[in-house]
């Protein structure tokens, strides 16, 4: 089994940075892509920002110059560095693994497609 552990949220003054972390946990062989969605009251949830496992990046238009996403591998984490953060960066923030390969307690590998952590709140006060 495959889980996702987020965490570093919190409430933040406009203008302010938070650091995002997501662990992937479980005998992980490999993860393709890993990646950032938020999810706004009353709105669809949105990419912010994805990594594949050779470092190829994508963001947001809305957060291009302002947030990183990087990654370590060894540790099966991906981070968000986010900076200037803007009211309208308030949302809940979840991670995403793409394509993770896995042994099971049976011993058998499994591919998961897509396995999404649980969430962590980030408030941008003006």
């Amino acid at each position: 089994q495959v889980q996702l552990v987020e965490s570093g949220g919190g409430l933040v003054q406009a203008g302010g940075s938070l650091r995002l972390s997501c662990a992937a946990s479980g005998n992980i062989f490999s993860i393709n892509a890993m990646g950032w969605y938020r999810q706004a009251p009353g709105k669809q949830r949105e990419m912010v920002a994805t990594i594949t496992s050779g470092g190829t990046t994508n963001y947001a238009d809305s957060v291009k110059g302002r947030f990183t996403i990087s990654r370590d591998n060894a540790k099966n984490t991906v981070y968000l560095q986010m900076n200037s953060l803007k009211p309208e960066d308030t949302a809940v923030y979840y991670c995403k693994t793409e394509d993770v390969i896995a042994a099971q307690v049976t011993g058998s590998i499994k591919r998961y497609l897509a396995v999404w952590g649980q969430g962590t709140l980030v408030t941008v006060s003006s």
